[in-house]
């Protein structure tokens, strides 16, 4: 990284916060060379206007202690804002808490992880590239494949720092990759996405309409309607995102007592609207160290 000293910055947030939860899954898929954990703080590389950055976030009482190594002192209000998409830390949790806290399914959820946040996303895009990376394999399986691919195709950085040493690779980089290490089918699908974010067709920036971001992913073979939900959750932030189809959730539902029927799926989730994102966190984190969510 520059030599450039680091920032000293206090991010607040509403409480309550749940911050065990967002850390549980952040740990679990944290890219080697992109992201670690590194004691109680997670830290990561960015990449922004005008070079790269190095993030590191912990946990405090009524905020979260960021540290910011920057290449360019303009990028810092991005890399602020990027830390509060991640963190989703503009949230209102008594909001969301009342609108599904006395929903009989989902009270008890909602009880039992006050503060709970729907992890969100430094890059739209990114979050697209390894949702390709997760479809029908496990959390681990995808982490190691998206390591490989940061360390093969990643910018790297002027001085590694700690275990972090490269910027995910760029929509252009990965455009023009012809052979990854996941079946061909997913290349292609990969490789298509990242095209489409570097010509501009697919919209996968911050503020994107979330309904015409999904519309032009699906639009890629290879990305189906689990994907692009669930690009629209974690990555563009739809509070009313809700992909049904996902095995957790699915999974999750049946402890509950709800049959595994698509429709009535659908059916049951239009009474969480407009927070469903919201229910299918909840949903995740209730089956704890088991989740399947990319």
């Amino acid at each position: 990284m520059p030599p450039a000293d680091p920032l000293d910055l206090e991010l607040p947030f509403q409480p309550p916060y749940d911050a065990a939860a967002m850390w549980r899954f952040l740990a679990g898929r944290a890219v080697p060379g992109l992201e670690e954990m590194a004691g109680p703080s997670y830290r990561r590389v960015l990449d922004l206007a005008h070079g790269p950055a190095v993030v590191g976030l912990t946990p405090r009482e009524g905020h979260f202690h960021c540290t910011v190594e920057l290449a360019d002192p303009r990028d810092l209000d991005q890399a602020v804002a990027r830390c509060r998409q991640l963190l989703h830390l503009d949230a209102d949790p008594r909001a969301l808490a009342a609108g599904l806290g006395s929903d009989p399914l989902l009270g008890p959820l909602v009880r039992a992880h006050p503060g709970l946040r729907v992890p969100g996303s430094v890059d739209p895009y990114e979050t697209a590239i390894r949702a390709v990376i997760g479809q029908q394999v496990s959390v681990p399986a995808a982490r190691t494949v998206a390591g490989r691919l940061v360390a093969g195709y990643g910018t790297p950085l002027p001085t590694p720092t700690g275990g972090l040493t490269h910027a995910f690779p760029t929509p252009q980089v990965l455009a023009g990759v012809d052979r990854l290490p996941m079946p061909a089918a997913r290349t292609r699908t990969l490789t298509a996405v990242a095209a489409a974010v570097a010509a501009g067709t697919v919209p996968l920036r911050f503020g994107a309409e979330p309904a015409e971001a999904t519309a032009a992913l699906q639009a890629i073979p290879g990305i189906g309607p689990w994907t692009a939900s669930y690009v629209a959750l974690r990555g563009l932030g739809d509070p009313d995102a809700f992909p049904g189809t996902d095995l957790g959730i699915r999974y999750a539902l049946v402890n509950l007592g709800v049959a595994d029927h698509r429709p009535t799926i659908a059916t049951l989730a239009e009474r969480w609207r407009p927070i469903r994102s919201y229910a299918a966190q909840h949903l995740w984190t209730s089956l704890g160290s088991t989740g399947r969510d990319s």
